[in-house]
């Protein structure tokens, strides 16, 4: 039997659901293993021919209101969800009716940082009958398996200096391997390894600074050479607070003893406040595992202007290039091009654009860096207009690769932004933007899209497109599909070659990458196949699911809490105007136009307020923006022509 689990970004109650086809064919022995992914199942019991007949037969409420944006991990008949910050870690039987509990497991939560984020991605990692996870005010703990009992919990980042852990933890040889978030607040950032016996730090290696804080030494390869590039490439001192975290996850090759990862973008987003390169942010890291020493790294934003940072996820591949066999690392990043390197070398091989982009002008292969767009340039105290891809980014989720077909499946969001470049002071623990945005969607293009992406090609196989943006990974499967999720709460079934639905499930609002496991690794002997995801507290039309290809249901409101999340600020931008809060710190648009961030971090209203009061609760939908030609979905309608309730 095949479980598919999938959790849901959700802004209500959290919620399991199950869901069973009926004369699904068990997987046929022999067959042969696809490389290991993340975002990859092997099992091909589901298939477009079966798809159709999912059902939903079990679910759980999580009792968390945020939004959930990791998928489960499974060990055995154990199912482990982490709930977003303040976390709670539940251990779920996978065999008993209504997937009961076996323990949880609430670690003690600061305050300080419950501003920052919401640790929503963070993810436990299983191992020898251990759980290991971090929580996103800057704790790393181990648990056991079986019944939850604290082995060690350690701190090791400051939320009182923008510190956070929103990523999951790496468990590599006996090592943990964490990296640090706090970009928009100047958080220096790191990767660190633990030791997982007893939570001992192992090395600390910094993404800006000195040669001997990054671990530069002999041997290291990156386009311009130097010596402490990590603080001449800066103004006087902004390095201190620069960013760079390691926000995104952290991969490891076995073989060859190597941890990659990407660095976030520099700090403050005002370019003028922090003149150079900025060295290392914006950019892919290959290490040591043993000692953390830095073996290469690719600039792929030097400079960043936008604030997007490059801790996309990556993806570990050993396939054909260009009529040879290649290691490689495939990076689809924020800035909207799709990078192919040789993981050994650093070597780039590809960086081609998977959507239309403006910001740059292709790649300069002199110095393997984009060229920038001289139109978008951003200086301070101006405006710069209709810059394309928008923060946070061109990458919604977790990409997911087919070796079956040889396509990569990117969550993808089409928007632009017009960038007001604002003078900001560094405070300890408080926003260090310096920037006023406006989100709008890509000129004649749906705001969301699943891209196809022809890896040995570099090219658009197809697109699926979506009227909101994409924020959840997706899944491909050996039986030809790939799932992924809405954040009108839809979950979709996709034919993997061609992109043509075949199947949908009204859930909630939202999507995280959904998980796979067999029955057989739970232990059991059953011939169905299974589908599980979380949802919030259902909208009306939620638990449908059919298929027939046919407009969405009209999606659920986002709370307006929702909207001063910095990962909802392209759905607040577009969709959604808030009232709970008094008029000068009201989030996303008002009247006509739309939200901007502030220099301080956090969503204003750009005009009067309108539609229902302040304080009575709900969003409203605006209209600042057209339908693409060809017309919307009756969700995008919804969106941009009607008045949502809370």
């Amino acid at each position: 039997m095949e479980m598919l689990f999938r959790l849901t970004e959700l802004f209500g109650i959290a919620m399991i659901l199950a869901l069973a086809p009926a004369g699904a064919a068990p997987a046929a022995e022999g067959s042969a293993t696809p490389e290991a992914q993340p975002g990859f199942s092997a099992l091909d019991q589901l298939t477009p021919a079966n798809v159709r007949g999912l059902q939903p037969v079990a679910s759980l409420p999580t009792g968390s209101r945020g939004a959930h944006g990791a998928a489960p991990v499974i060990a055995g008949d154990t199912a482990f969800i982490l709930t977003p910050f303040p976390h709670e870690l539940l251990a779920l039987d996978l065999r008993a009716p209504g997937l009961r509990v076996k323990w949880r497991h609430r670690p003690a939560a600061d305050s300080m940082a419950a501003g920052q984020g919401s640790g929503a991605r963070n993810a436990p990692v299983v191992e020898d009958g251990r759980v290991f996870l971090t929580t996103f005010d800057g704790h790393a703990v181990a648990l056991d398996a079986a019944t939850g009992a604290l082995l060690w919990d350690i701190r090791v980042a400051d939320p009182s200096q923008g510190e956070s852990l929103p990523a999951p933890p790496l468990l590599a040889r006996g090592t943990l391997l964490l990296g640090s978030g706090g970009d928009d607040f100047g958080a220096r950032g790191w990767i660190a390894a633990l030791s997982a016996e007893t939570g001992a730090l192992l090395w600390k290696r910094y993404s800006t600074g000195p040669d001997e804080a990054v671990s530069i030494g002999p041997g290291f390869a990156s386009a311009g050479q130097g010596e402490n590039l990590g603080v001449t490439t800066w103004s006087p001192s902004a390095w201190q607070h620069g960013g760079g975290g390691v926000s995104g996850p952290i991969l490891w090759d076995a073989a060859a003893g190597l941890v990659f990862h990407g660095t976030g973008h520099p700090a403050p987003w005002n370019p003028d406040q922090r003149r150079g390169d900025n060295r290392w942010t914006s950019g892919l890291f290959a290490r040591a595992l043993e000692d953390g020493a830095a073996r290469w790294f690719l600039p792929v934003s030097p400079h960043d202007l936008y604030a997007l940072g490059s801790t996309t996820p990556n993806l570990l591949l050993d396939r054909e290039w260009q009529g040879s066999q290649r290691p490689l690392l495939v990076h689809p990043d924020a800035n909207g091009h799709v990078y192919v390197l040789d993981r050994l070398s650093g070597a780039l091989l590809s960086a081609e654009a998977f959507l239309p982009v403006n910001a740059t002008q292709g790649l300069d292969p002199g110095q393997g860096v984009l060229r920038r767009n001289p139109a978008k340039e951003v200086r301070s105290g101006g405006t710069t207009t209709g810059i394309c891809p928008a923060h946070p980014g061109a990458v919604g989720g977790a990409a997911a690769y087919s070796p079956r077909t040889g396509l990569l499946y990117i969550p993808a969001r089409r928007l632009c932004m017009d960038l007001e470049a604002r003078d900001t002071t560094f405070i300890p623990g408080t926003p260090f933007t310096g920037a006023n945005l406006r989100q709008m969607p890509a000129p004649g293009l749906y705001p969301g899209a699943l891209v196809a992406w022809d890896l040995g090609a570099a090219r658009v196989a197809w697109t699926h497109d979506e009227a909101l943006p994409l924020e959840g990974g997706a899944l491909a499967t050996a039986g030809g599909l790939v799932f992924y999720g809405t954040m009108e709460g839809v979950l979709k079934a996709l034919d993997a070659a061609t992109g043509a639905e075949l199947w949908r499930f009204q859930a909630a609002s939202g999507s995280s990458r959904p998980r796979s496991a067999t029955r057989d690794q739970m232990g059991g002997n059953m011939s169905r196949c299974w589908l599980a995801q979380a949802a919030s507290r259902a909208p009306r039309r939620a638990g449908r699911s059919t298929s027939e290809t046919q407009p969405p249901p009209r999606a659920a409101p986002w709370p307006c809490a929702a909207c001063r999340s910095r990962r909802r600020r392209a759905a607040c931008s577009i969709s959604s105007r808030c009232h709970d809060e008094p008029p000068h710190r009201r989030a996303g648009p008002a009247g006509a136009g739309p939200g901007r961030l502030q220099a301080g971090g956090a969503l204003h209203a750009a005009g009067p307020p309108g539609g229902r009061g302040a304080g009575q609760g709900g969003c409203a939908a605006h209209r600042h923006w057209r339908p693409p030609a060809g017309g919307l979905s009756r969700a995008g309608q919804s969106l941009s022509q009607q008045r949502l309730s809370a």
